[in-house]
């Protein structure tokens, strides 16, 4: 008896010591390990990750916002922090066909402020896109600031200045990547946050919890290049995600849930627009592969 409870009490810290390691493992390699290509949507290039049609329940929400006299929720007007990211981001969607990166990246900084407050795995997450967007500004508003006004002028100018990395090779220094490397992983990575939000905006009631739809995008998306262990880490950092009230309360304090259900899907919607704009010029250059 006298070594039984110091056995227990030793095995229940190694245990919590065991799963704070294994979320430190998970938040180290989250938003830092190399993906595989996903597909776009421009012609010519691989076809784009669809989610298929939301649920009826959703469209009726989402026509039910069309209507003559729905009066727009504060939460997507110019000073609600949906509005702020939905408009930089469609406003990068330029008429040429190109991404225009100082409102793409505008659009990060907004969506960085609004995923913060869904949990630890997030915050992990955005803090690894905040440095990423930091670094592309230093370029966008750099002494090279004119060959960085685009997503596809500033390919064409690394390319030309031989500054583009060697496909899946890590450079020896991360803080000097590329622009063109740097935005690939932005883009990867707003790719997940999206089928996240999506997903949340249209889950059906009765149906699987927002941690398990976004560990499945995980899953879909980022799981299939991790290790193993960062995978197990994932799953159990899923299970205290916030539940879809919550959810749908922090993106659009005020409203119903039916309006909240709406406006998040209209801002999914953009952030697909944006995902498979940016999918097509990279794929097109052929840099997908390039981290």
């Amino acid at each position: 008896m006298g070594v039984a409870l110091p056995l227990q009490v030793s095995r229940r810290w190694f245990r919590h010591t065991t799963s704070l390691v294994i979320f430190a493992l998970l938040l180290f390699y989250l938003c830092t390990r190399s993906l595989r290509a996903l597909s776009g949507c421009r012609p010519g290039a691989q076809s784009c990750i669809t989610e298929g049609p939301p649920p009826f329940q959703a469209q009726q929400q989402s026509q039910s916002l069309e209507a003559p006299d729905w009066e727009e929720p504060q939460c997507l007007g110019p000073h609600g922090m949906l509005g702020r990211m939905v408009r930089p981001f469609r406003a990068s969607l330029n008429l040429e066909g190109d991404v225009e990166l100082s409102p793409y990246l505008a659009g990060w900084r907004e969506l960085i402020k609004f995923l913060t407050p869904f949990g630890s795995i997030f915050t992990f997450a955005t803090s690894e896109a905040f440095d990423k967007v930091t670094a592309l500004e230093a370029r966008v508003h750099g002494p090279d600031a004119a060959h960085y006004k685009s997503l596809a002028a500033m390919v064409a100018w690394e390319r030309r200045k031989g500054l583009l990395e060697l496909p899946g090779v890590a450079p020896r220094n991360p803080a000097r990547s590329s622009g063109s490397k740097t935005a690939l992983l932005l883009h990867r990575a707003l790719r997940w946050s999206q089928l996240c939000l999506h997903r949340v905006a249209t889950g059906t009631v009765g149906g699987p919890e927002p941690g398990e739809q976004c560990s499945d995008a995980y899953g879909t998306v980022l799981g299939p290049h991790h290790p193993w262990l960062i995978r197990q880490a994932a799953r159990l950092a899923f299970l205290s995600f916030p539940g879809r009230g919550r959810l749908l309360e922090l993106a659009c304090p005020g409203t119903t849930e039916s309006e909240a259900r709406a406006v998040l899907a209209h801002a999914a919607g953009t952030l697909e627009d944006v995902y498979n704009r940016t999918q097509g010029l990279l794929a097109e250059r052929g840099l997908l592969q390039l981290a």
